[in-house]
């Protein structure tokens, strides 16, 4: 059963990154809000910045194949907001760099078992 929804309006995202705990690793930053309800709800964003379209949305599809594949490992009723950080290359962008960061961050925060 999934267990997750995305984030899309701009309101969500705001709250959380205003009211949310920051939670840093080597390449994401994560932002994370307890919500009263029993699923998770996550949204990912990469700065224009960063690379084109292109580079830009084969980040986030790592990034969410990720959180998919640790999905059933975490806990239910948080908001998560994934940001990549600006000052990273996009070369280093591959599936296990951010694999090991994501679980590296999501432990620390203790959401995942």
């Amino acid at each position: 059963m999934k267990k997750t929804l995305k984030l899309k309006k701009n309101y969500e995202f705001k709250k959380i990154l205003t009211k949310g705990k920051y939670y840093s690793g080597r390449y994401l930053d994560v932002f994370v809000i307890n919500s009263n309800q029993n699923i998770n709800r996550i949204g990912i964003a990469v700065g224009v910045k960063v690379a084109k379209a292109v580079k830009r949305n084969r980040i986030k599809r790592l990034i969410y194949e990720n959180y998919r594949l640790l999905e059933d490992k975490l806990d239910v009723g948080y908001k998560i907001i994934f940001l990549w950080k600006k000052k990273q290359d996009i070369k280093e962008a591959t599936f296990y760099n951010i694999k090991e960061d994501m679980t590296r961050v999501l432990t620390r925060i203790g959401i995942l078992s």
